[in-house]
C-alpha cells in the first residue's frame, strides 16, 4: 500500500498542479499522511532549480499549518484519532509512554529534533497538543525546524540535480541529523558567549 502512495506521489510531482499537491501533501504529511514531502519537494527543485527556495516556502508554510492540525487533534481527539495515529506508526502502549516521557524532558529541543528527522513529525505534533505544549513554542520551533529542512532538501537537488536523489534517499536522516548538531552547538556556543 505505501509503494502505491508513494509512487502516486512521486507522480503528483510531476503534475501540472504540483504546487497544489506539494502544499497537500506537506499539510496532510505533519498531522496524518505516512509520506514526507521530501519525496515531492526533491524532484520539483531538481526540474525548476530558479523555484527551489518559493517550493521549500510552501512546504514550510503548509507543514506548520499541518502540525496546528496534528496538535489540535492531540489536544481534542487524542482518544481517538490522535492514539489510532500513533498507534499505525508503531507508538502505542508503552512506546507512547516513552515518546511522551521523552517529550516531557526536552520540550522544544523534541520539536526542534524530530522535526529535522525523518520520524513522522506527525508524532510530535499530536504529542504537543495531547500534552499542552505551549503554542507559541511549538509553532516557532516548527517553523525553523521545517523550514530548515525543507531549504536543506530544496537548495541539495537544485544544486546537484535528481542523481542526488538516491544518495539522499539512504542519508536524508544521517544529513539532517548533522545540520540539526549544527544548529545546537551554534545556540549552546551563543548562549555561554553571553
Amino acid at each position: 500500500m505505501l509503494t502505491a502512495l508513494k509512487d502516486r506521489t512521486l507522480a503528483m510531482a510531476r503534475s501540472p498542479n504540483a504546487e497544489r499537491a506539494l502544499f497537500a501533501v506537506s499539510f496532510a504529511e505533519s498531522s496524518f499522511f505516512p509520506i514526507p514531502p521530501d519525496l515531492m519537494l526533491g524532484p520539483m527543485a531538481a526540474a525548476e532549480p530558479s523555484k527551489w527556495l518559493r517550493f521549500s516556502i510552501i512546504c514550510t508554510l503548509a507543514s506548520v499549518l499541518g502540525g496546528l492540525a496534528g496538535y489540535a487533534i492531540g489536544m481534542f481527539l487524542m482518544d481517538s484519532v490522535g492514539g489510532a495515529i500513533l498507534g499505525f506508526f508503531g507508538y502505542a502502549g508503552e512506546r507512547e509512554m516513552e515518546l511522551r516521557a521523552f517529550y516531557d524532558q526536552w520540550g522544544a529541543w523534541f520539536i526542534f529534533l524530530k522535526g529535522l528527522t525523518p520520524i513522522p513529525y506527525k508524532l510530535v505534533t499530536i504529542l504537543s497538543g495531547a500534552l499542552h505544549f505551549s503554542l507559541p513554542i511549538f509553532v516557532a520551533a516548527s517553523v525553523l525546524t521545517r523550514g530548515l529542512r525543507f531549504l536543506a532538501v530544496a537548495w541539495i537537488f537544485q544544486r546537484f540535480g535528481p542523481q542526488i536523489a538516491p544518495v539522499l534517499e539512504k542519508r536524508l536522516g544521517l544529513v539532517l541529523l548533522g545540520v540539526a548538531v549544527v544548529i545546537v552547538v551554534a545556540v549552546l556556543a551563543l548562549r555561554f558567549m553571553h
